[in-house]
Order: structure tokens, then C-alpha cells, then sequence
């Protein structure tokens, strides 16, 4: 008996007298089909970002048709929204949410959690935070992180502007670093997020020091 959650793809019809074997299609349960619109939607959008990647880009990234899409996703936007949603959610997943989640891990993770989907951080990092219809995603993990960062930060920095500037610069800062890190081409995998928690260090270091040592604003 079928399954009516299952999509196959798409088979080309043959012509002519004798009919040629096809090869049996795998039929996929939605949410399996779900995952593997999501997963090349991710590499296409990730190549031109959101404007420049229309649905027939990830149709054919997928190896389907426009009207499987369709089956799945109501809209352009509906898919890139899903698309940041999973990103996010394997991040969340990958280094904790919380406030007290944040330690000598936290880091590590991120780097991890990076290399594991590259696509799906550089769409939440790099792409999303240029498109207007989506930018209040990543602006409330920005708050979140600004909000993690004060927090574990204020037991290090003395209360006042200098710790307000750290906790705004680590997060973002850190990002780039783990984006510029994946531009490179992944270098030093297993010691890669000590070099960030070093640059990291420096930061705070610059937060604490005295004030005539520290850079004029």
C-alpha cells in the first residue's frame, strides 16, 4: 500500500514501440523530501543570496520540479524562512541557549556547529542581516548574545562603558571571525576556536585595562 505522505520525483516519459526497464523510484516521506528541499535550498541560497535565487534555482538544486516545491513550501519567502528556522534551531541545539550555557565550550561548539553547516551560518550571518524581511531573526539572536555576553562578562569588566563595548563587540566579533575562519577554508580545524578564544581574550583584556592604556574611543 502507498503511503500519501510520500513524493516521488519526477520520471521522463518514454517513447516508442517497446517500452525501456526504468529504474524503481524511491519514494520519499515528507518530511524526508521536506529535509532534502531545505538542504539544497541552503547551497543555493547561500551562492546568491536571497533576491538572486529564485525557485527554479533550488528546483534544480533539488532535482525537482517547481510544483514539488510547491507541495512543501507556499512561497519564496515561506522556504528561505524555513531555511533560516533549521539553521537556527541546529545552532540553538549546537551551543545552548541560555545564559548560563555560555563557557570554555561555548566556543568550540560554534566553530563545530559552523563547519557542520556552513551554508545555513553564512545565511543567518551574512545573508539574512541584509535582507529587511528577515532581519529581525537575526537581530533577536544578536539581543540574545549582547544579553549572554553582559552577563558573563560583568564578573571580569567593572560595571560602566567599557563592559557595555565588550559585550557588543565579542558576539559580533566572533562571528566574523568564525565566518572569515570558513572563508579560509576551515585551516587548523582542531585548534581553530583556540585561536578565536585568543582574539576574544584580547578584547577583554583591552576592557580591563587601565585607562590610560586603553584605545581612545
Amino acid at each position: 500500500m502507498s503511503d500519501p505522505d510520500a513524493d516521488s520525483a519526477p520520471t521522463a516519459q518514454v517513447t516508442g514501440t517497446a517500452p525501456a526497464p526504468q529504474a524503481p523510484v524511491r519514494r520519499l516521506r515528507r518530511a524526508e523530501r521536506r529535509e532534502q528541499i531545505l538542504d539544497a535550498a541552503t547551497r543555493a541560497f547561500a551562492r546568491a543570496g536571497y533576491a538572486a535565487t529564485g525557485l527554479d534555482d533550488v528546483a534544480a538544486e533539488a532535482g525537482l520540479t517547481r510544483a514539488m516545491l510547491y507541495r512543501h513550501f507556499e512561497s519564496k519567502a515561506d522556504l528561505y524562512r524555513a531555511v533560516l528556522d533549521r539553521a537556527c534551531l541546529r545552532l540553538a541545539e549546537a551551543t545552548g541557549t541560555g545564559v548560563d550555557d555560555y563557557d570554555e565550550s561555548t566556543l568550540p561548539a560554534l566553530v563545530r556547529a559552523a563547519s557542520a553547516d556552513p551554508d545555513g551560518f553564512r545565511l543567518l550571518f551574512r545573508y539574512a542581516a541584509r535582507e529587511p524581511d528577515f532581519r529581525e531573526l537575526i537581530d533577536s539572536i544578536t539581543a540574545a548574545s549582547r544579553e549572554i555576553a553582559h552577563r558573563n562578562l560583568a564578573g571580569e569588566i567593572p560595571e560602566g562603558p567599557w563592559l557595555d563595548w565588550a559585550a557588543n563587540l565579542i558576539p559580533a566579533f566572533t562571528i566574523e571571525a568564525v565566518i572569515a575562519w570558513l572563508d579560509a577554508g576551515h585551516p587548523d580545524p582542531d585548534h581553530a576556536a583556540e585561536r578565536i578564544n585568543q582574539a576574544v581574550h584580547g578584547i577583554m583584556a583591552t576592557a580591563q585595562a587601565p585607562a590610560e592604556q586603553r584605545p581612545k574611543p
